[in-house]
């Protein structure tokens, strides 16, 4: 059995920022945003609950910084925006599942989902960079009329197979390869990105 390092015995200064980052991300990941505390971080991070303040400032603040993508939107649009565009929703729905069956992948994307869904401000934060710095850009980019709807379909779509899947363990999701729930959830972003969404 492991023990968690006691709060206070990290001083301030190098490493110790992303120490507390991590902790952050990994709570938010397990109990989401309500359940998670700056002392419950802090002592995951080993240090006082005055320097998580001192540094990230109030728990918002601290998700905000958190709540990171699990992977940088300006390298992977490029290759998301290579290619025929009627195989963009494969291309999409690859990268979604190749992100989740990274450990590291998957706890970010789920500790942003956990959050979304227990707090008001925090799915604000979430809706607002995952449209601006990847939906939205990847919509306009294809030259398709309607970008931020067709974006936000798209999300709704894989926030949904995430919750399902991650969150919830709704079988047989879970047991289902990769490669499976590529073929089924391809399509239904294909169509969102580029079809035609009136009746």
């Amino acid at each position: 059995m492991t023990t968690r390092p006691r709060a206070g015995r990290r001083p301030g200064g190098s490493g110790t920022r992303e120490a507390i980052l991590d902790a952050a991300r990994r709570r938010f990941a397990e109990l989401g945003y309500d359940r998670t505390t700056l002392r419950g971080i802090a002592a995951d991070a080993g240090v006082d609950v005055a320097l998580v303040s001192h540094y990230f400032g109030p728990k918002q603040r601290l998700f905000a910084q958190a709540a990171s993508l699990p992977f940088d939107p300006a390298l992977v649009l490029p290759g998301l925006l290579d290619g025929p565009r009627e195989d963009i929703g494969r291309r999409l729905a690859r990268h979604v599942l190749e992100t989740l069956d990274s450990p590291t992948g998957r706890r970010r994307m789920t500790g942003l989902i956990r959050a979304a869904a227990s707090e008001r401000q925090a799915a604000d934060e979430i809706r607002e960079r995952v449209s601006r710095e990847l939906l939205v850009p990847l919509a306009e980019g294809l030259g398709a009329p309607d970008a931020p709807l067709r974006a936000s379909l798209a999300g709704s779509q894989i926030v949904g197979l995430v919750m399902a899947r991650h969150v919830v363990g709704l079988e047989p999701l879970t047991e289902s390869a990769s490669g499976v729930l590529v073929d089924a959830v391809a399509p239904v972003l294909q169509h969102y990105l580029t079809g035609t969404l009136a009746p």
